[in-house]
Parts: C-alpha cells; sequence; structure tokens
C-alpha cells in the first residue's frame, strides 16, 4: 500500500510519501525558497573556459551557473546544432536550470530546453521521438508515438511519458497542444526579456509532485486541503483521493512526523540492535555500518553477513527518504566470502531499482567499501531539516524552519488539551523571528485559533529547541516588553 500524504499551507507545501507504513521519500517547500530546475531564463555568459568546455553564466541568481559546451549527457536527444557549442563571453542565450545550486557550486544549465507535461515532455529544439520503457506494449507504444507525432509541430520532438499509457486521446492532443502554446510564448517573452531574468517558472512543488513522482504510482492520497483533494481527484490514475479535516496536524495525526525527525539523526537503528551513521560532507556522503548490539546466533561471518543485508536495503530506503545524492560511500562490515559480499551488493541494487532517480552501484572493494551515485537535481531533504551551526566548524544543526513546524504541532496539541483565551510561548529569538517570517501557522490561525490570542515571548534563555506554552483565560495580561502578538 502507497500512500501520499499532503500537508498544505498557503506557505509551504510538505508531502511524505509511505509505502506499507513506513516514510520512503519526503519533501516540503516554501514559497521564500522556490527552487530553481525547470526554469527558462535569458542568461548571460560572463566566462567561457576552453579547457574546461565550460561557460559560467548569470542567470540573475546569487552565483552563476554553469554551462558545460560539450555533449549534454543526454544520448536520447541529440540536437542538430547546439547553441552552446559557438557561444563566447557577452553573449545571450536561452538556458534552463537543470541542477539546482548547492553548497559553492551555481547551477547546473543546459541549452536543450524541456517543457514537462503529465502525460509527455516537449523537446521543442529536438527532433527526437521517445516512449516510456515502463510501457510496454509494443502497440500501445507505436500509437501514441503517431498520436502525439500528429499534433506537434515538425520540428519538435517529445517523450511520452508512463502516465499515457491509460489517458484519453483528447487528453494527451490537449496537453501538446498546451505545451506547443506554452513554449511559443516562452519565446515571445525571451525575445521581451532583460538579459539575465527568467523567462518561464517550473510547475510548483505539489503539481511537480503529482506530474513526476507520484500520479500513477500511489494508491491512495491524503490531503488536508478541501480545494486541492478536489483539484487533484479527476488527475490520479488509480489513487482514491481522501479529504483529512482533523484538527490535528496530518504529519502528527498519521505518525509521520515522529519519521520525519529521524531524518535529522546521523544515527539510524537496524533492526536487531545494528545502526547507521550518515555523515555529508562537500564532495560526498559517508555511510558507515556498524553491528551495535547485535551479535547473531551462529558466527562471526553470518552475524556480519545479516547485519550488511539488512543494511542494504535500510540505505537505500534513506537515499530515498533524505534524497541524498552524488557521490556516497558505504562502509559495510568486512566480510570473508567474496558470496556474502556479491549478495550485499545485489541486495543494495535491488532495493535501489524502487528509486525514481537513477542510481549506479560500484561493486565492493576488499575493504567493504560500496561507491554509488545517485542523481542529484533538487536539494536535499536535510536542507530544510538541517542547517550549518554557527559555533562549530561544519557541523549541522536543527534548521530554524524545522523547528517552527515542531512548535506549531506542540501547540495545536496544547490547544486541544486545555481551554485558554490566550496562548503565551516563551521561545528563542532566532525561532520567534522564523515563526513570524515563515507563517507556518497561518492555516491554524484561520481556523483552530481563530479568535484567539497567541503571544510569543523571546527569551535568549531558551534553548533552540525548546519551547515553554502555557494559557490563559484572564481578559488582561502581565506580559514583557518585547513579547509579540502572532494573531
Amino acid at each position: 500500500m502507497k500512500e501520499l500524504y499532503i500537508d498544505y499551507n498557503p506557505f509551504f507545501v510538505r508531502a511524505a510519501l509511505v509505502e506499507e507504513g513506513e516514510l520512503v521519500e519526503f519533501g516540503v517547500e516554501h514559497v521564500s525558497t522556490r527552487g530553481h530546475v525547470g526554469n527558462i531564463y535569458k542568461g548571460k555568459v560572463e566566462n567561457v573556459l576552453g579547457g574546461m568546455k565550460a561557460a559560467f553564466v548569470n542567470i540573475g541568481l546569487d552565483r552563476n551557473g554553469f554551462l558545460y559546451l560539450g555533449d549534454d549527457g543526454d544520448e536520447k536527444r541529440k540536437c542538430s546544432a547546439k547553441a552552446s557549442d559557438k557561444i563566447s563571453a557577452g553573449d545571450v542565450i536561452m538556458c534552463q536550470v537543470v541542477k539546482e545550486q548547492f553548497n559553492m557550486k551555481g547551477a547546473r544549465l543546459t541549452t536543450d530546453v524541456t517543457l514537462p507535461g503529465y502525460y509527455m515532455v516537449l523537446l521543442p529544439n529536438s527532433r527526437f521521438y521517445g516512449v516510456s520503457r515502463k510501457i510496454e506494449d509494443e502497440e500501445r507504444r507505436k500509437y501514441l508515438e503517431e498520436l502525439v507525432k500528429s499534433v506537434c509541430p515538425p520540428d519538435m520532438g517529445f517523450i511520452v511519458r508512463s502516465a499515457a499509457v491509460r489517458a484519453r486521446d483528447e487528453v494527451i492532443k490537449q496537453e501538446a497542444a498546451s505545451l506547443v502554446n506554452i513554449w511559443r510564448k516562452v519565446e515571445s517573452d525571451y525575445e521581451k526579456a532583460a538579459p539575465m531574468s527568467v523567462v518561464f517558472r517550473e510547475a510548483q512543488f505539489l503539481e511537480r509532485v503529482i506530474r513526476d513522482n507520484y500520479g500513477e504510482n500511489v494508491d491512495r492520497v491524503i490531503v488536508n486541503d478541501a480545494v486541492l483533494a478536489e483539484s487533484l481527484a479527476p488527475r490520479m490514475i488509480r489513487a482514491q483521493v481522501d479529504l483529512y479535516d482533523g484538527k490535528r496536524n496530518i504529519f502528527k495525526q498519521f505518525g509521520i512526523s515522529e519519521q520525519v525527525e529521524k531524518l535529522t539523526d546521523r544515527r539510524v537503528d537496524l533492526p536487531g540492535g545494528a545502526y547507521l551513521v550518515i555523515d555529508r560532507t562537500e564532495a560526498l556522503t559517508v555511510i558507515d555500518v556498524n553491528t551495535g548490539r547485535f551479535v547473531g546466533s551462529k558466527n562471526l561471518e553470518d552475524t556480519v553477513f545479516k547485519t550488511n543485508l539488512t543494511a542494504a536495503t535500510a540505505i537505500a530506503k534513506q537515499l530515498r527518504a533524505r534524497n541524498i545524492s552524488g557521490i556516497v560511500i558505504i562502509d559495510f562490515i568486512d566480510m570473508q566470502l567474496d558470496e556474502h559480499r556479491k549478495q550485499v551488493v545485489e541486495a543494495l541494487r535491488a532495493e535501489l531499482k524502487k528509486d525514481k532517480l537513477k542510481t549506479s552501484v560500484v561493486s565492493m572493494t576488499n575493504l567493504g567499501l560500496v561507491e554509488l551515485t545517485r542523481k542529484r537535481t533538487r536539494l536535499p531533504a536535510d536542507s530544510f531539516l538541517l542547517e550549518p551551526c554557527k559555533g562549530c566548524m561544519g557541523g549541522y544543526v536543527v534548521s530554524s524552519a524545522h523547528i517552527a513546524l515542531r512548535l506549531r504541532d506542540e501547540m495545536i496539541e496544547f490547544s486541544l488539551k486545555n481551554e485558554f483565551g490566550s496562548m503565551i510561548v516563551r521561545l528563542n529569538p532566532e525561532i520567534c523571528e522564523k515563526v513570524f517570517s515563515s507563517h507556518v501557522m497561518s492555516r491554524e490561525a484561520a481556523g483552530l485559533w481563530k479568535g484567539k490570542r497567541i503571544y510569543l515571548i523571546p527569551d535568549e534563555n531558551v534553548g533552540r529547541e525548546t519551547f515553554e506554552i502555557s494559557g490563559s483565560s484572564d481578559k488582561i495580561l502581565t506580559l514583557p516588553a518585547n513579547a509579540r502578538l502572532l494573531f
């Protein structure tokens, strides 16, 4: 049973994919931190490095984007001529973000622009025609290819997505026509736009979640907004869409909050007492496997083998849940038998097949190390859950944004258990500012807390992750001078 839970707020959206009760994928987006992948820009070439076959392009972000001038790596789509082959410093070009800027690296760009839809992807600068490999019926594949080809301009290409296998012809034709119209508008807007500006914005987070990830792969969608539930229902291929209208937060109600919290931990406990330690560096992610309290029942080799098998499955799930990408080094516990090494690697590969992102696994070394790569597009989950520690060198702490959500959930629980006219919350000043700037409680203000007074009191003596919540029915309150009225 695959279930998609959506926590909708006018200012942010969280989505959690749960398989048999276990969180396997998590994503979040705030209006102030929308990503750039898929956006199309009118960029200005700042510098061309012939030795690296690359160019740095100013697209209006805080760091220049990186454009590789060689083969973009997508062998399925080869344009007859690439604009990137002939560019020089000072040129203005159309480009699209394919990888989010991360740490000190700028966004990865391409000149092979694409426009994704629910049933197809339009390739406006290519004549490549393709159909998803997930559509195995050869007759259906040929039919869909001819269908889309009949409505697409002859100078454009497309890739038919797997969702189209059950779609009506009229719906597919409508989307194809819509994508072509969008492209015509992009061309028009590009001509009018100033350099270093965006000419097309990719769909918002929730739209991408349904379109790219889960639209055809889930059995049930549970969402906490009636309007959103109504709009989603016709677009889901086979999933049942249910509205959750309870007073508790939807993640809290269905036990997802506890699983999300675990994504902030370095340590991941495994059944039997073994555990993983996950450390992120600028260059790669390192995962260490430890037996912990697991002692097995036969001999050392058997104990180590069983631990590594369990760890292989858990690691694949952690990569998905935390959206860990790039280079990953896994330090499995040393095994003596080659057969055991092969089985552990195969178990890892088998679990990674469930991942929608491309992964590549290298065989295990004699030291028990396995190297893998996972395609990086968008930011990892911990980019929202964690932030650099201001008091240490290179360490991370739970982010103020995530702590603000924790506070919201605790305030909801308090309000459901207590009668009050006013709620007073004493908290760390940093978290107080985040609550006001992120609007994480706007939904509760309009519903559960309507007519109530909520006061936040910033206090330097309160830890970042600590809250003191109290209620009062007094009409006149004595509060510190720095108390702030939230609602």
